[in-house]
């Protein structure tokens, strides 16, 4: 199974790491847990709803090879088709999306992503290309 297409959309520059801590005291020893914060969660459901409409029928198999390519507006000082070199960083960009992904079940679980290829470029165009396929097994 192969899949392939382009989310025309200003990319979430919220990741993964944006989490919320909340604190407490329970019979005098200190509890924590973190949280998605609001931002967090309202770009996790801009990704659930610009993928849905591309989900597979069912769950790809086995190792996948996941190529993404993040586009973000070009502005004033960036020319189209350069390389971002500022933040947020690909990995932490990555998580969520591939979290929402494996919710969506293009896959059973973000593990099988084999191999991965991920960039950033300023573009005239924003949006993010995914191309996602599965790999023979040798």
């Amino acid at each position: 199974m192969e899949l392939e297409f382009f989310l025309p959309m200003i990319p979430p520059t919220v990741t993964h790491q944006d989490k919320g801590l909340r604190t407490w005291q329970k019979e005098g020893k200190a509890r924590a847990v973190l949280y998605d914060s609001p931002q967090l969660t309202q770009a996790r459901a801009k990704l659930h709803a610009h993928l849905a409409p591309h989900r597979p029928q069912k769950p790809m198999q086995g190792a996948v090879r996941l190529v993404v390519k993040w586009c973000f507006p070009t502005g004033k000082s960036h020319k189209n088709g350069s390389y971002k070199t500022t933040r947020p960083d690909t990995d932490n960009l990555q998580k969520a999306l591939k979290d929402v992904m494996t919710q969506l079940h293009y896959w059973k679980d973000d593990a099988q992503v084999a191999s991965e290829i991920c960039e950033k470029f300023w573009a005239d165009v924003p949006g993010i290309y995914i191309h996602a396929q599965e790999l023979e097994q040798g």
